[in-house]
């Protein structure tokens, strides 16, 4: 659990409010906030132990699906085909479209955020059945 009393996006501190921990599969769980005086969108912290990776979502709905790196190392993976490699990528976030897969792997510890604009609701995402599962 990695509650906080704001976060830092565009090199603002956005005051946020903790909400609950869910534990997303093995290996994966995700911390959900809500903004202060922003309710048009909210922030997950997901944390992935080294060698767990998220499930592969497909966007269905929503204005903004924004991912974005903290710390540890891995690979956010867009449509299979795109990848991004973190920390040594030159972006920190990567806006991913209605219509696009995302996955993220873990290939040490890795701590990763989600801003959901409008905020997420069950319907938003997805959830696609990999080789693996």
């Amino acid at each position: 659990m990695n509650i906080r009393p704001s976060f830092t996006h565009n090199n603002k501190d956005l005051p946020v409010k903790y909400i609950e921990t869910t534990e997303v599969k093995e290996g994966v769980s995700c911390d959900v906030y809500q903004f202060i005086d922003d309710n048009t969108k909210d922030l997950a912290i997901v944390s992935v132990n080294k060698g767990a990776q998220t499930p592969l979502q497909k966007v269905l709905t929503g204005k903004k699906t924004i991912q974005g790196f903290i710390s540890g190392k891995g690979k956010l993976t867009i449509n299979k085909i795109i990848s991004y490699n973190f920390p040594n990528h030159l972006l920190n976030e990567i806006e991913v479209e209605i219509g696009q897969t995302m996955q993220w792997m873990a290939l040490e510890d890795l701590v990763f955020y989600e801003i959901c604009e409008p905020p997420f609701k069950e319907g938003r995402f997805q959830s696609l059945k990999t080789k693996e599962e």
